[in-house]
């Protein structure tokens, strides 16, 4: 029997205590995960605290009335809205497997240790992505490519693999953040009711400082190291040139996937294009490997051989699945250029899907609101609204684990309150943008630092505290907010022009997540195919 809508109970708006429940519960059980399993805690308990927790939510929301079907949808809608960025890591597993294979990413470390000076090298390694970002427009992409490469000259060099991640994130999170391709850089203004290159200028007060800050400190600390590489310099590159037939025509993978992104192609089709590439230049030019390892990989080892074609067709098969297993006499080459495979992603997905189960669950039942309202309504001045917008988008890329909804919900929640302040619309996309999208990447569970982990085989606990951009920045627009600096005002006429459309502002209880704006309304998933 249906039940009509008009019979079916209407929740309750959620209370301070409901809503602090599961956040609790998730920060205790998140503790215990981390002292029991240690850095081994991301590799499955952090996934059971998540889901529990949105367990614990889903059960808190049920007694405010919330129906469970409503919850579930809920929760599935967020998911849902990750599965551009579950292709694009099945994409870059596969990509980094035949790579791997092809001689893409032996080539690029080949040349790599030859030309980069290892006290040089954190530096250099965040100049390059920054660069490659800011004319692509999509960290993802830089660091699913040319930062896996740089990690593992990293490693060739014998210098700190967590410092280079940092420097690879800072890098590409900062070109990501100034370029006007990028959908985030689009994605903030649009919410908050200003233009894209207004927005992009008003960010250059808090970014350029924050990189150039961060730069600095790459070059510090790359001049302070000590680099000694398990195998010498030459040795490597004469075990990798033994091994591979390398040269310019295995960059073209390479080469191919920077031209797709420059050119706006979906970053899942650009990527998964390079790690064809990569097959079929490992098929022409390291035949005799590709063979060897499809007969070593196969899961029936006594079958009967088949013919080298069909070897040819398995050993990229397998590649793209389970990743490639190099072979050579020294351990340390082994380790760097073995790897990949969209097996290899099947961890980092897991975390995204719980953490978005838990953040979708909390949208829905009004908790995330009833956890905003309390800092929305005690910005009595200019820098306490700035200082909000900064809490808020950090609280819910925590909470939500994802930088698309801190954008969304936090441009919305306060964007009529800036219009009332008569604070410019582009005071509050750079705020943020300087917390929501460059603290993505520093939280396990959110999808940025799932995948950053997950593509350059680096703990996010590990390289959080070297990622010196994405730290700096938002560190430098609370700073600003407290001393009321760069706080742009709305010109008289503009400021009355918009007091029009005050009568339209949201109502408090939208923001619970009971009436008005709900949190299924939001264009959250339309925009998470490239970042």
């Amino acid at each position: 029997m249906v039940v009509p809508e008009s019979a079916k109970p209407v929740p309750k708006q959620a209370s301070l205590g409901d809503a602090l429940i599961p956040v609790i519960f998730l920060m205790i059980s998140l503790a215990f995960a981390i002292v029991i399993y240690g850095d081994n805690a991301i590799g499955g308990p952090v996934q059971v605290s998540l889901f529990l927790s949105a367990i614990v939510a889903g059960l808190i929301g049920y007694k405010n009335s919330h129906s469970i079907t409503r919850m579930s949808k809920a929760a599935v809608d967020s998911i849902s809205s990750a599965m551009g960025a579950i292709f694009i890591l099945f994409a870059v597993g596969a990509l980094i497997g035949t790579w791997n294979m092809s001689g893409t990413i032996a080539t690029m470390t080949s040349w790599g240790i030859q030309v980069l000076s290892p006290n040089w090298f954190y530096l250099t390694a965040a100049i390059i992505c920054g660069l490659i970002a800011l004319g692509i427009g999509s960290a993802w992409t830089v660091m699913g490519t040319i930062g896996v490469a740089l990690i593992a000259i990293a490693g060739a060099l014998g210098i700190n693999e967590a410092i280079a991640a940092g420097a690879v994130i800072s890098g590409a999170y900062f070109g990501d953040k100034m370029s006007p391709l990028s959908e985030t850089t689009n994605l903030a203004p649009a919410i908050a009711g200003t233009d894209l290159y207004t927005h992009i200028r008003s960010m250059m007060v808090t970014t350029i400082p924050a990189i150039l800050i961060a730069l600095a400190l790459f070059a510090f600390f790359g001049l302070r190291q000590d680099a000694r590489g398990e195998i010498p310099v030459e040795t490597a590159v004469e075990a990798i040139e033994k091994y591979y037939t390398t040269g310019i025509i295995t960059l073209i993978p390479l080469i191919v996937v920077i031209w797709l992104a420059i050119k706006r192609t979906p970053p899942t089709l650009a990527i998964i294009t390079g790690a064809l590439l990569g097959g079929i230049i490992a098929v022409i030019f390291q035949t005799d490997r590709v063979i060897e390892f499809a007969q070593a990989s196969r899961l029936d080892n006594e079958a009967e051989p088949v013919g080298n074609t069909l070897n040819l067709i398995e050993g990229v098969w397998d590649a793209m699945a389970i990743g490639y297993t190099v072979d050579t006499e020294f351990e340390g080459l082994n380790t760097l250029l073995s790897g990949g495979g969209m097996e290899s992603m099947l961890n980092t997905i897991w975390l995204i899907m719980v953490a978005l189960a838990f953040g979708g669950i909390m949208n829905i039942t009004g908790f995330l609101g009833r956890l905003i309202e309390p800092l929305r309504r005690r910005a009595k001045s200019d820098r306490g609204a700035m200082g909000a917008v900064g809490t808020t988008a950090i609280g819910i890329n925590i909470l939500a684990a994802d930088q698309y909804l801190a954008i969304v919900l936090t441009g919305n929640v306060y964007k009529y309150d800036f219009r009332r302040r008569g604070i410019a619309p582009q005071s509050l996309s750079r705020q943020i943008e300087d917390t929501a999208t460059v603290t993505s990447p520093l939280i396990p569970w959110n999808s940025c630092g799932a995948y950053a982990a997950g593509v350059l085989g680096v703990e996010t606990i590990a390289y959080f505290p070297w990622c010196f951009f994405n730290l700096i920045n938002p560190v430098l627009s609370f700073i600003y907010a407290a001393l009321g600096f760069q706080i742009k005002k709305i010109p008289p006429e503009a400021a009355s022009e918009d007091s029009k459309e005050d009568a339209t502002a949201p109502k408090e209880t939208d923001f619970y997540g009971v009436s008005g704006q709900n949190a299924d309304e939001l264009p959250v998933g339309e925009k998470r195919d490239e970042d």
